[in-house]
């Protein structure tokens, strides 16, 4: 399975936000959200290591798909 990249950049973009969330001290709902999101990721990236699993999605986006750091910027901005 193979994730299409503006779904991908999204789901980081979450990541980003929900784990902001998380530092400024808000849990509950965000705790459950960012859990959720992670394991998105980690499904859509096929990566077990939870820790890592965000970096591998950057990676992916930069590399693979987008071409370079550009391109993640593209799409991250289209979504």
């Amino acid at each position: 399975m193979v994730t299409h990249p503006a779904v991908l950049a999204r789901l980081v973009q979450e990541y980003e936000r929900e784990s902001e969330f998380h530092a400024a001290g808000r849990h509950g709902p965000v705790r459950q959200r960012l859990e959720d999101v992670v394991y998105t990721l980690c499904v859509s990236t096929g990566t077990r290591d939870i820790d890592a699993t965000p970096a591998v999605a950057r990676e992916r986006l930069r590399t693979e798909w987008l071409g370079g750091a550009d391109g993640l910027q593209a799409v991250a901005g289209t979504v």
